[in-house]
């Protein structure tokens, strides 16, 4: 509309739109590797095209417990709604192949000359009631059975039976899902990043775990595997291969007291897959390390496993873990705040592989690190300096201007008399 009004040139217009429409170089960044575990403990995989489905109901125990929760109450509902309407329907074919249901048999039983089966059962609505009283042992009173039919005690037996049985799975079906191993798992927490620095002069990879609850997790233990996509010499491709990593700790049974957050330490030595790789590599390292945290809970005795994982964008090269563990009044309080925060330190950006090669590159580091230390405290000190002078010079002020000036009167006489104001 500009150009044709020509308040803008039309050349200037082509011009512009040619030049917006441009495409500018856009860098593609690596493609993602999906996650093998999620960061909550969940396992990233799908399974397909199972054919032998039949082998799933082989183990219906399992199978129930591993359903969700709205599927599992739908099945505790309709299994008691067809028993309940199964021998409601038998109950019936009882009371009607014995003729109580015959309109006839009505006055006959007011005057003693009949026996029904069960009392009080003259149509399906009244037998399904009496299904339900004989399966819940409700038992309200008007309708019993009597010493007449045969039938209707195996039917009664075997209601009774099949009550039992219905109740016995589903309630310890419902009960093992509320108290699942993984529900405990739930305040187990990792921290959201794990890092590498140097400790007793090696570089180690480190991450925290801690216990949100008062009771503790017995004989816990934690293991660490590396997965990876690797190629064998024969060409052959492992998309998943796991390789466990030894952890540090000075315990011979590989169990931790986790009554506090702990730091848990894997020294990366000749061992670990971690030996070769630099803080420049470890940016185009397509790897997932998996933390597994087991134990026995104290309060119920079932095993808990927690999980978790770290990918190379979530490991900090030259960090540390804060403490979080302080003394108040005889009691040592733990600060979940600062559960996951790190702090930079002198840590050298070289593999472990040339750090052993070259065991200079770790003293050159840390001079490094005191030096610029010592010079941050020095311009630290000299800031504080020129911040003391100047406070001192700008009260000087404040007081110089404070002071009331003298001023000296001159009598007609011509003598002078000085006095402050």
């Amino acid at each position: 509309m500009l150009a044709r009004k020509s308040i803008i040139p039309e050349e200037y217009v082509l011009a512009r739109i040619a030049a917006e429409n441009l495409r500018k170089p856009r860098i593609r960044d690596r493609p993602r590797k999906a996650r093998f575990i999620a960061k909550n403990g969940a396992c990233n995989l799908a399974h397909k095209n199972i054919r032998e489905q039949g082998r799933f109901l082989q183990d219906i125990f399992t199978t129930l417990v591993d359903l969700k929760w709205r599927h599992t109450l739908v099945i505790f509902t309709m299994s008691f709604l067809c028993s309940w309407l199964l021998f409601a329907m038998m109950w019936w074919l009882v009371a009607f192949a014995h003729g109580d249901m015959d309109p006839s048999t009505e006055n006959a039983t007011n005057s003693t000359k009949w026996t029904p089966c069960v009392t009080c059962v003259r149509s399906f609505t009244s037998a399904f009631l009496f299904s339900i009283e004989v399966q819940v042992t409700i038992g309200f009173g008007g309708r019993m059975m009597t010493e007449e039919c045969p039938l209707a005690i195996t039917v009664l037996i075997l209601q009774n039976i099949v009550g039992l049985i219905i109740n016995a799975v589903m309630l310890g079906c419902i009960f093992m899902k509320t108290a699942q191993a993984h529900r405990r798992a739930e305040t187990l927490i990792f921290s959201r990043q794990a890092v590498i620095a140097v400790r007793n002069g090696k570089l180690c990879f480190m991450f925290r775990v801690g216990d949100l609850r008062k009771s503790m997790i017995i004989s816990a233990s934690v293991r660490i595997q590396v997965v990876r996509k690797t190629t064998t010499p024969e060409g052959e491709v492992i998309p998943i291969h796991q390789v466990d990593i030894p952890v540090d700790n000075p315990i011979e049974s590989n169990n931790i007291f986790l009554v506090a957050p702990l730091i848990i330490c894997h020294v990366i030595d000749k061992r670990s897959p971690l030996y070769d790789i630099s803080a420049a590599d470890l940016v185009l390292q397509d790897l997932e390390l998996i933390v597994i945290l087991e134990g026995v809970v104290e309060t119920t005795g079932i095993t808990t496993q927690a999980r978790t994982s770290y990918v190379a964008e979530e490991i900090l090269w030259g960090h540390r873990f804060v403490p979080i563990v302080t003394e108040e009044e005889g009691v040592y309080a733990v600060d979940y705040s600062k559960f996951g925060n790190t702090v930079k330190v002198a840590a050298p950006r070289c593999s472990a592989r040339e750090l052993d090669e070259k065991p200079s590159i770790l003293i050159q580091t840390l001079q490094k690190s005191e030096l610029s230390h010592q010079n941050s405290l020095r311009k630290r000190n000299s800031m504080r300096r020129n911040n003391s002078i100047r406070r001192s010079n700008s009260m000087r002020r404040t007081n110089s201007s404070l002071i009331v000036p003298k001023v000296q009167f001159i009598t007609p006489e011509g003598s002078q008399s000085a006095s402050e104001t």
